[in-house]
This record gives structure tokens, sequence and C-alpha cells, in this order.
């Protein structure tokens, strides 16, 4: 609702113009969001608060004179006052059903941006790991990078998805000495798991499968 923070901002800036406020205040403290309590409205403010210091008013005035411009926009349906000086906005119907027009034009490209400008970006996820079974966590990182890649690409980034598959190297000379190792207890041996080796027992199967394979 970065239309409703607008017009905030154009309600204070003609305050200023009208002499309420002071000319040239700082606006990058003032906040419009969803209040925590939806009972409270669609939208609150915090600009009484933060700029009651350097206008040197109380928060009560500089809310209710706030409140008077903002019902001026037919966007804004109320401006209540609350607490010591937090204003709490009630959005119009009609702006409602404008994001319902513009969700039902734009289909599945409602809410995508430009904000990213193409910069390039890498999500690295899954990255299985050969040495051990697969568990839940590979499931969950699955799918938070395939969705935290989608929303990059929506906002406007150029994502490239990179599935590591660690197949090589050190990891995987220490996984092949492990199998080895089940294998010949797939013999009768006694196993040698020596520190550093895999001491899982999901590569009996393993050993098994070699043994039955290779003798």
């Amino acid at each position: 609702f970065a239309e409703i923070r607008n017009a905030v901002t154009d309600a204070l800036g003609r305050m200023a113009a009208e002499g309420q406020l002071p000319a040239g205040l700082d606006l990058a403290a003032v906040a419009v969001e969803p209040p925590r309590d939806p009972a409270h409205g669609d939208m609150a403010t915090n600009a009484a608060m933060v700029l009651s210091k350097p206008a040197g008013k109380s928060p009560r005035e500089i809310a209710d004179a706030l409140a008077v411009k903002l019902l001026e926009d037919p966007r804004i349906a109320g401006a209540d006052v609350a607490g010591p000086g937090f204003l709490n906005l009630r959005l119009s119907p009609a702006l409602w059903q404008g994001v319902v027009r513009d969700i039902l034009t734009s289909g599945t490209d409602y809410g995508r941006s430009d904000i990213g400008q193409g910069q390039k970006v890498n999500v690295e996820f899954v990255s299985a790991n050969p040495t051990g079974p697969m568990h839940v966590g590979h499931v969950r990182g699955a799918v938070v990078g395939d969705a935290l890649s989608n929303l990059l690409a929506f906002a406007g980034y150029e994502v490239t998805r990179e599935y590591y598959i660690n197949d090589g190297g050190a990891q995987v000379d220490v996984l092949a000495r492990s199998a080895f190792e089940r294998y010949r207890e797939a013999h009768g041996l006694e196993p040698e798991i020596r520190e550093g080796l895999y001491p899982g027992d999901y590569l009996i199967p393993v050993g098994e499968a070699l043994a039955a394979e290779f003798g």
C-alpha cells in the first residue's frame, strides 16, 4: 500500500504549506503499515509521534490535524487518533475493490515488479550429499530454495538455480573406504570403522549389494 504512504506524506506536505507544520521536516521515520491488531483499522501511521519533537507540537495536535487532511482523500474512509498520537486509518471499500480488479486484470502477473532490475542472483539449494541418506532437511531445502528463486525472479532478478551435487573429493573417498568395510562385513569379516569413516548402518545394504554383485 505504497499509495497510502504517499497519501500520508502528501497530507503532511499540505500541512507544512499551510503553516500547520514547519517546512523541511525529515519524514524518513514516518511509517505507514498495517496495525498489529486488525480491529484498529487497515493501516496506521506514527507520523504524529515522530514529528512531534522536531515540529515543536504535541503528537495529539499533529494527529488531529493530519486526520482532517487524510479524510479529504476519497481512498480513506476513517482516521482515528489512538493513544498518545497514533493514527489508525480505515480504507474505503472502493480501494479494496480496485485491488480485486487489478488482481483479475493482471492474473498470475499480479505483484510482479522490476525491483531487481535484472541483477544476477545465484541460489544454491538442496545440495544432496551422497555420503549419507536423504532426509527431511533435503526436502525442506528444495521447497525453500525453489520458492525463494521464484520470488526473486518475480521481483525482477535474473536467477540461476544451482543444485550442487558433491560427488567428488575427500568425502567421496571416505565414502568408498566406508563402503568397502561394509563389503568386508558382508563376507563375515569384522568391519574396521576407524575414526573419520562413516559409521552409519545405511552402508550395510551397500556392502551387501557389492558382495552380491562382485562376490
